[in-house]
């Protein structure tokens, strides 16, 4: 429940990441519309320790997560830091809140996720890893604790906001209560297909870091930025939406839109379609789930529709951009095989972001990972995480006999 009748306690996990930041513009923005309806009580960041504490003065947090400890960081009179791999799951643990935006990139946030549903706060959930490694565990979870599962991607809030309608009130529909499906033919997630978008596949397997961190739409980090160029990103929200909409993989299909303009879509089976427009603009979707189900005056971009000129869609290449077909795959086998191919998909792209393989064997390392390491249900976050694991490894593995192999034709 909110600390009072006006106001909610809020943390952000990755604050000093894209979502973090615009999430923290939100926050300030809402609160200039109607003072104290949101209080920020803790920051989590990965490393960029200078940009939280500047957070932390201009909003007046003390409690503080670092996840990589850095020499001279301590607790003050000011504030409490919380140090380590564990710091964003000991600041849920220790500071009561309301609603946990988890905007950390990657599996790195999951048991913070799980902790804050355990003490019953919402969430509004930008990091699709939670669910993609273990959306088995997740949501039984939040359902049990009665906790809303909030989407924060532009696509999930589009597909959320459609749904919303369904009962005839936004009032109505909780996000946990379950959803009839049975007239809904499918879901339709649109991407911008990012910078390869009409690459041939044999200048896509040899892009370069540059040109794969170069997206025509969306300003982000940058290891969201190469899931994107590769698709890997649409793939993920796939398996994203299986878990927060109950949907099988015949019923989620992805859609190419260059504009970003409309951001996912509803078919119903009489041939109704319901979509989300809007720009491309992350405060959207960000500040529907602080304040579901009310719609307070927005801060993001407005569409000039005067000065739009047309939308086109295609459908995607999976010739070209495999990992999509590895979602579907996912999607059906289920159990811990989500971990496995997101684990893989991380360590892969921290590989080419290092300039240790090229960006083409990616998606290879992932559907290698896939093929060689077995899966089984996903009954605890220990058998999750046990699975991210063994696929980092095999994916480390794999690097150090191709750096062998290497090494040894240059010798010969």
């Amino acid at each position: 429940m909110p600390a009072t009748s006006r106001t909610r306690r809020v943390i952000v996990l990755g604050c000093t990441g894209s979502i973090g930041r615009s999430t923290l513009h939100v926050i300030e923005h809402l609160n200039s519309i109607e003072p104290g309806s949101l209080k920020i009580v803790g920051l989590a960041s990965g490393s960029n320790v200078e940009l939280m504490r500047e957070q932390a003065r201009r909003h007046g947090v003390r409690h503080l997560a670092l996840a990589q400890p850095a020499d001279g960081l301590q607790s003050d009179a000011d504030s409490v830091l919380f140090t380590g791999e564990d710091a964003a799951r000991r600041l849920v643990d220790e500071v009561e809140c309301d609603i946990v935006v988890a905007a950390i990139v990657g599996s790195a946030g999951l048991s913070a996720v799980a902790a804050a549903i355990e003490r019953g706060c919402d969430i509004a959930l930008a990091n699709k890893e939670t669910l993609v490694a273990a959306g088995e565990i997740i949501m039984p979870l939040a359902a049990r604790r009665g906790v809303n599962m909030l989407p924060v991607d532009s696509e999930h809030s589009a597909i959320f906001q459609c749904l919303q309608s369904r009962s005839g009130g936004a009032g109505d529909d909780a996000p946990n209560r379950p959803m009839c499906l049975d007239h809904i033919r499918r879901i339709v997630l649109t991407a911008s297909g990012g910078p390869f978008r009409t690459w041939p596949a044999e200048r896509i397997a040899e892009a370069t870091v540059e040109q794969a961190l170069s997206h025509p739409t969306w300003k982000m980090g940058a290891k969201i930025t190469i899931d994107s160029a590769s698709m890997t990103n649409k793939a993920l929200e796939v398996i994203e939406a299986k878990w927060l909409f109950g949907l099988d993989s015949r019923r989620i299909e992805v859609l190419v839109h260059p504009q970003s303009i409309i951001h996912s879509l509803v078919e119903f089976d009489d041939g109704s379609v319901l979509a989300q427009l809007g720009a491309p603009d992350m405060r959207t979707p960000i500040q529907y789930a602080l304040t579901w189900p009310a719609r307070p005056d927005g801060c993001a971009n407005r569409i000039d529709w005067a000065e739009l000129r047309r939308l086109d869609f295609e459908a995607p290449d999976e010739g070209r951009f495999p990992a999509l077909r590895l979602a579907r795959r996912v999607v059906e086998t289920g159990g811990t095989s989500g971990a496995i191919f997101n684990a893989a998909n991380e360590q892969a792209v921290a590989a080419f972001l290092e300039g240790r393989i090229a960006f083409g064997r990616i998606s290879q390392l992932a559907e290698e990972a896939l093929d060689a390491i077995e899966h089984g249900a996903a009954q605890s976050l220990d058998e999750v995480m046990d699975a991210d694991r063994r696929a980092r490894q095999f994916v480390r593995s794999a690097l150090a006999l191709g750096s062998a192999q290497s090494q040894g034709a240059r010798s010969r």
